[in-house]
């Protein structure tokens, strides 16, 4: 392992009210005499948070120390390996979050000789490389950093929690125990009498099984990872611009009186309880095209609405009769709606006609669809609204204990172990050599422990690391 001592930040570039820096390595210590003098390393301790001035001494005035630049107050709180975060002896600094005093502490901490700036994931790779976690856990950070709904954050945790790396480590165990037994039987082939395949086979075939079930539950990284699309659409000037402004609770999008402002569609992110989502403000869908600009907009619409996971229609509810409320917005079947919302409820509570007649939450006579009213100006609805898009698009599993994996790579290990299985099972059944069974057998293991990291090469660690941030 790389002997020296590495520093980056933990947290984005960007002004904030606090920052991160994460140094890791053997000077540890070197660095926090540098930064805060001898009496604060004297008085060092484990765990417990610091609050005290950093200053470039590189600025200082002969041997006055008082007299070196001050560069923040802020906290600090010192790991001592093997009891961190990479085994090794960790200082975390807590600074302001000004880019400049980030830059300038990490330039102090540089100076230190045998420290450099760290590469791309390479604490949690000297994590793994310490024995703080196994591959697989490893991996799965990425995942909690990057995980866009609750129930792929769960997933990662889970991951991250060991619950994949105890099912594998089970597994390699019970491969282990018959290739002991199979390569006994290959020591005192001549002196035993025939091994018992059907027991072998059995246990192998149950092996399999559950190979195959953590196989077959991966899952692309790009699909889990894809953010559910709602997409909102109706006639101009029906009040959708308005709606999402409402939802996201800032003017992010233009809007007038005037029909047609939207001419193309606005794609937003809006966070419900279950995760992340796209949101698209289209613009409006007429029955007939002002223009060939308008046409061209409308069939933009139609082409985002064949993407959305939900389709939900926004109508001019203020311009409705009590005659026609809640009929005369069906749309033409190739845009059934997922959910219709009348906006304006405030301009439709002053007509009586219409708002007595109606109540906050009814549903078409199909029973497929679900109307709501809502005001953007006033609120009334939205939240409502917000919970029928995060049951729609956030749709509960039915068994919230499953995990399933997103790494290629541990999917190629399963797959090889897959195979060499296999391979195995047929030995048993047309050729049941000992050797032969127990050389598949050594190769199944080796590619179960290969998932978790007790087998791995330099490529395969700078693969998976180099995706990772620098501060992670």
């Amino acid at each position: 392992m790389d002997s020296q001592t590495i520093v980056a930040p933990m947290t984005p570039a960007g002004v904030s009210a606090v920052a991160a820096i994460r140094v890791s390595g053997s000077r540890v210590r070197d660095v926090v005499r540098l930064l805060f003098g001898e009496a604060a390393l004297k008085n060092i301790k484990p765990r417990e948070a610091k609050l005290a001035t950093a200053r470039d001494y590189r600025t200082m005035v002969g041997d006055e120390r008082a007299t070196a630049q001050v560069i923040d107050s802020l906290l600090y709180i010192f790991f001592e390996g093997p009891n961190s975060y990479t085994g090794e002896d960790v200082l975390e600094l807590y600074p302001h979050g000004n880019p400049i005093i980030v830059r300038e502490l990490i330039q102090v901490i540089k100076s230190v000789d045998g420290v450099r700036l760290a590469e791309p994931g390479e604490y949690t790779r000297r994590a793994f490389l310490n024995g703080r976690m196994d591959l697989v856990q490893a991996e799965s950070v990425a995942d909690v950093i990057h995980s866009a709904n609750r129930d792929e954050l769960k997933n990662a945790h889970r991951l991250l929690g060991g619950a994949l790396s105890k099912k594998v480590k089970t597994l390699t165990e019970q491969v282990m125990d018959i290739s002991a037994r199979l390569e006994l039987d290959v020591d005192f082939a001549e002196e035993e009498a025939d091994p018992d395949y059907a027991t072998w086979g059995t246990k192998i075939e149950a092996i399999r099984g559950s190979v195959l079930s953590i196989l077959k539950s991966f899952k692309e990284k790009a699909a889990v990872s894809r953010l559910p699309l709602a997409v909102l659409y109706g006639a101009p000037n029906a009040g959708k611009s308005s709606l999402v402004n409402a939802l996201l609770g800032e003017d992010r999008i233009l809007v007038s009186d005037i029909p047609g402002t939207t001419r193309d569609f606005v794609e937003v992110r809006l966070f419900l309880d279950g995760g992340e989502i796209r949101l698209v403000d289209t613009a409006g869908i007429a029955d007939k095209a002002a223009d060939a600009l308008d046409a061209l907009s409308m069939e933009k619409s139609r082409e985002i609405l064949a993407e959305a996971d939900m389709k939900i229609l926004v109508v001019d509810g203020a311009s409705l009769s009590f005659s026609t409320a809640g009929r005369e917005s069906m749309p033409s079947e190739d845009l059934k709606p997922d959910l219709v919302v009348y906006s304006k409820s405030d301009l439709l509570e002053e007509r009586t006609d219409v708002a007595q007649s109606m109540d906050p939450i009814t549903t078409f006579q199909d029973d497929r669809n679900v109307t709501l009213r809502i005001s953007s100006k006033t609120g009334a609805g939205l939240d409502s609204l917000k919970r029928i898009m995060n049951a729609s698009l956030f749709k509960k599993t039915e068994n919230s204990e499953d995990l399933w994996i997103t790494s290629e790579r541990e999917k190629t290990c399963l797959e090889e172990a897959l195979a060499g299985i296999d391979r195995t099972l047929s030995l048993i059944h047309t050729n049941p050599a000992v050797e032969l069974i127990a050389f598949e057998m050594q190769l199944v293991r080796r590619a179960l422990q290969s998932i978790t990291g007790e087998i791995s090469s330099e490529d395969v660690l700078q693969k998976i690391f180099a995706g990772f941030c620098i501060g992670k």
